[in-house]
């Protein structure tokens, strides 16, 4: 088996310091804003970024321990395989947000409607666009009948390494 090594590209910057009570995900986070520092290297990529309204958020979870095929996600109390979940118990530790951008300052990023974790390394930034990432009549498999617990469903720190003391 080959491994694949990312650079970072940045690192998150939010008003949630530990996993439990975060939202499960960026549609029930509105309004919460946080910052996405870019590293100095890297600042040339953001040209023409300030053109979007939403930006899609690709990010190490980096506090997340182990890797299960079979996991209980977060909205359900069965087991479904990890690749039909949004859960951070992947073998590779991905995760993937959508957030408002709201204005670039030099080398960071002030976002809205974030889901993610203070301190959490950025992999990469890639522009929402309709026409390319919005699907008419869309299966959403186990989540359908599910989606009514969303806005009040958060992280219990099921899948991190416990918070330091």
């Amino acid at each position: 088996m080959s491994e694949l090594v990312y650079k970072t590209i940045g690192v998150v910057h939010s008003p949630f310091k530990e996993p439990k009570n975060v939202p499960i995900q960026a549609t029930v986070s509105k309004g919460i804003v946080g910052t996405i520092e870019i590293y100095p290297q890297y600042i040339e990529g953001l040209k023409d970024l300030e053109g979007f309204s939403n930006i899609f958020l690709l990010y190490h979870f980096h506090l997340t321990t182990g890797c299960y095929l079979m996991v209980k996600p977060f909205l359900d109390d069965k087991l479904h395989g990890v690749f039909a979940t949004r859960s951070p118990a992947r073998p590779n530790k991905i995760g993937l947000s959508l957030v408002h951008l709201l204005r670039i300052e030099n080398n960071i990023l002030h976002v809205e409607d974030i889901d993610i974790l203070e301190g959490t390394p950025l992999i990469d930034i890639k522009p929402y666009v309709p026409k390319f990432d919005d699907r008419k009549n869309a299966k959403i498999g186990w989540f359908e009948g599910k989606l009514d617990k969303l806005n009040e469903t958060k992280d219990d720190g099921r899948f991190c390494k416990p918070a330091k003391s």
